[in-house]
């Protein structure tokens, strides 16, 4: 039997029990229907994999034990964090679940000039929330122990300006000539990724004005949720996942 990895939110001390969280409950109890002594794998973010046992399972609450402490290699050397103006349906979870697949390590959803999307009040909280969760399962499926954070939704122009100096930003879009091969290596890489429609001219030129690079990845026009993928994809393979 396959043994489960569960996201919890709750601390993980080895060798103690622990009463699990609503929502890691939940889902090994009622819709994994585990039992006492099933084994299950947990991680809560801080790096680590643990290994425990179920002690007990009532109708609401799952308690474990912490058996042991397994150290995991799944994270990238490179730092990411993409902001991606919000698009329309769920492609905005596709882009978040395959970013968690490639190691992202922080997303930001933007509004901007050509966004569809609007959302306030209880609407942005609990979109968030969903796509917070997208990510959460993500890494369970994947190996990751550390959760991209999914942050409250920003503007465009406050979002670059917000940019470290230390962090390497880029602006994608296919009018410019810019390859990412031609660029050094950096720690961190922020990547600015518009909607459907593409970012407006005085978009790439603000992020360009606040340190960001053009950058393009050939001729061709990408949906929004191909660009971050493929993105990624290339930046992990030029400085990340087989450069550590």
């Amino acid at each position: 039997m396959r043994i489960p990895r569960i996201y919890t939110s709750a601390e993980l001390v080895l060798n103690t029990l622990i009463e699990l969280d609503s929502e890691a409950s939940n889902h090994v109890g009622k819709v994994l229907r585990m039992k006492s002594g099933y084994q299950i794998t947990l991680f809560n973010g801080d790096g680590a994999d643990y290994a425990a046992t179920i002690s007990e399972v009532t109708k609401r609450t799952v308690t474990v034990s912490i058996d042991d402490s397994i150290e995991t290699n799944t994270e990238s050397c490179l730092y990411t964090h993409i902001g991606q103006v919000i698009s329309r349906g769920d492609r905005m979870d596709y882009m978040i679940q395959k970013s968690t697949e490639l190691g992202v390590s922080e997303i930001t959803p933007l509004t901007s000039e050509r966004c569809e999307v609007k959302l306030k009040g209880d609407r942005e909280e609990k979109r968030v929330k969903h796509w917070q969760q997208i990510a959460i399962s993500a890494a369970e499926q994947c190996g990751r122990s550390k959760v991209p954070a999914i942050n409250s939704i920003m503007s465009l122009d406050e979002w670059v300006k917000d940019k470290p100096e230390e962090e390497l930003g880029l602006v994608m879009h296919h009018r410019t000539t810019q390859s990412l091969t031609d660029l050094k290596k950096p720690q961190k890489a922020r990547l600015l990724i518009g909607p459907e429609g593409g970012l407006s001219e005085s978009e790439i030129e603000s992020a360009i004005t606040q340190g960001f690079t053009a950058t393009t990845l050939g001729p061709r026009v990408f949906r929004s949720e191909t660009a971050p993928i493929a993105t990624l994809s290339i930046i992990q393979w030029l400085w990340g996942d087989f450069n550590q």
